[in-house]
């Protein structure tokens, strides 16, 4: 029931709108005090973390502004360390460092992680440690992956919801299409080779 994530993301100004829009009695369950915590992660959500490369990440400024973020890696990249910690290498990009700079000042991030063919989307609520430490920087990163680490970035997991699937897009990546598009690829093969045959016994016909 996301008991924590909706006790840090229903303010007393979120709560208001609900009571206003008609939807408050609908989460009151969740927050009611027997309600369970629901605060670690559990192999559910191993399963989608594990399968996800990529994922949007927001962090706030000092002066308040928030900034929105796509990290992509290899499929896996942010790893489930235990039950209430991720972790990711952070690679060298544009070299800006907002997400970097704004962590620094205040350790509060957002992920959502979006699985677009099954239409599931995953949020987190979490805060973050930097880490130079080699080894654990050598732990998050990915075998073969060519890119440079700078850091670790390891998250506390405060709360986390599965959102509803409504008006999530269905997209595939090429790689979540090759399974789709494989028969059709072995026809045109099958295809291109009994018409070269076909072509090849006509031509042998018409040159006696």
């Amino acid at each position: 029931m996301a008991k924590t994530f909706h006790e840090l993301a229903f303010t007393d100004a979120v709560r208001a709108m609900q009571e206003k829009q008609g939807s408050a009695a609908m989460y009151a369950r969740s927050l009611a005090p027997e309600a369970p915590a629901d605060d670690r992660l559990g192999p559910n959500e191993a399963q989608f973390i594990a399968l996800r490369d990529g994922f949007y990440q927001a962090t706030v400024s000092a002066t308040g502004w928030p900034y929105v973020q796509f990290r992509g890696g290899p499929r896996g990249f942010l790893k489930m360390l235990d039950d209430q910690t991720l972790g990711y290498a952070d690679y060298r990009g544009n070299r800006q460092y907002i997400s970097t700079g704004n962590l620094a000042d205040n350790d509060r991030i957002s992920l959502i992680l979006m699985d677009y063919p099954n239409s599931a989307r995953l949020k987190i609520l979490g805060r973050v440690r930097i880490s130079d430490d080699p080894d654990l920087i050598s732990r998050l990163m990915d075998e073969g992956y060519k890119a440079r680490p700078e850091r670790a970035v390891v998250i506390t997991v405060e709360g986390f919801d599965w959102n509803c699937p409504q008006h999530i897009p269905v997209r595939l990546t090429m790689e979540e299409l090759d399974p789709i598009l494989a028969p059709f690829q072995q026809e045109l093969a099958d295809l291109r080779s009994e018409n070269a045959a076909l072509k090849a016994r006509l031509d042998a016909a018409q040159s006696l």
